[in-house]
Formats: C-alpha cells, structure tokens, sequence
C-alpha cells in the first residue's frame, strides 16, 4: 500500500509532537521543523529555537498524551492532554500545517480539562492515545 501525502503528514506531525512533548528530543525540532517556523500561540515566538525554550522549561512532571489525530492535505490537528504545563491538565488541539516535508506552522486551543465526575455528560474530554 502507497501512503499517500496526507497520511506522511499526519505521521509527521505526530512524530513532532511526540519527539517534543513525549521524549522531550530537541533534535527532534532540527529534523522535522522547518528553519522558518511560525507559531500562532500568543505566549511563544516564531522559530525553532522559541520551541526548544519551551522544551527546556518543562519540569519532571510534564506529561503529554495524543489522542485523535485527522489529517487533510497539509493541515494535522492532534487532540491531546497535557499534565504540568499549568496548575491543572490542560486538553489542547494541535494544528499544524506541513510544507515540504516539514513542521511550517502551528495553532492551538488549549482549555482546562473537566474530570468525568465533574463533567455534565459523564463524558471524558480526550480520546484513547495514539500509538
């Protein structure tokens, strides 16, 4: 089976993800993002060296989960929770856009997460890991 470009996105952005916040591999960051990378998060700077900052400041209790991940073109979204990067787990969604086989740009939307028991709907907000 061929992937097809949307699909070689999809898991490269989630090796970029994964190499950041799992292994926390800042050589990650030199092989698959772009050398112009822009980043729309208010609280973090355009380039690579902003992301690697960020790496850096992570404390022994940061944890990162990926949950869904869709795919469309150029454009990855990764539905994913974060443990210590503020006061409580934060569920974020990751959106990247690929060019030439590189991590080019990134958004997000981060939220507080709501317990099961807490929650309304009984419902959790993330999805099972990816793998």
């Amino acid at each position: 089976m061929t992937t097809t470009k949307t699909e070689a996105n999809k898991a490269l952005a989630l090796a970029g993800i994964k190499g950041t916040f799992i292994d926390r591999d800042p050589s990650v960051v030199d092989r698959l993002f772009s050398d112009d990378y822009q980043q729309h998060n208010p609280r973090i700077p355009n380039g690579t060296a902003a992301i690697k900052a960020v790496l850096s400041k992570f404390g022994p209790d940061f944890k990162y989960e990926p949950g869904l991940v869709i795919a469309e073109g150029d454009y990855v979204a990764i539905h994913g929770r974060y443990v210590g990067w503020g006061p409580k787990p934060v569920i974020g969604v990751d959106i990247f856009r690929i060019a030439n086989g590189k991590i080019a740009e990134h958004w997000d939307v981060l939220q507080e997460e709501v317990p099961v028991a807490e929650s309304a709907n009984g419902n959790s907000m993330v999805t099972t890991p990816q793998t």
